[in-house]
C-alpha cells in the first residue's frame, strides 16, 4: 500500500466538519485519504466534496475544495492518497 501527496489542509470549519483543502494532485469520491499532521493523523474515504457549495466528483491540482471529516484537521496538515 503506497501514498502520494494530493493537498495540504489550510483552514477547519468546525460545524459541519469540513477540511479547506489545497489540492496539489487529483481526489475523487470513493478516494481513500490519510490525513496527517502534528496532532492528526486518520484515514478516511471521500464521500462528500465541495466548491463554493457545489458537489463535485473530482477535484484537480489548484483548486481549494471542502472535504467533509470524521475527525479534526488542522492547517499545514498534510492529506495523501492511500493506493493499494
Amino acid at each position: 500500500m503506497s501514498q502520494k501527496k494530493v493537498g495540504s489542509v489550510f483552514k477547519f470549519y468546525v460545524q459541519p466538519s469540513v477540511a479547506a483543502v489545497e489540492v496539489e494532485g487529483k481526489i475523487s469520491i470513493g478516494d481513500e485519504l490519510h490525513f496527517q499532521g502534528a496532532t492528526t493523523d486518520f484515514k478516511m474515504k471521500v464521500t462528500s466534496m465541495q466548491i463554493e457549495g457545489k458537489e463535485i466528483e473530482t477535484a484537480k491540482k489548484g483548486q481549494k475544495v471542502g472535504i467533509k471529516t470524521p475527525e479534526r484537521v488542522r492547517p499545514g496538515d498534510e492529506v495523501y492518497k492511500i493506493a493499494e
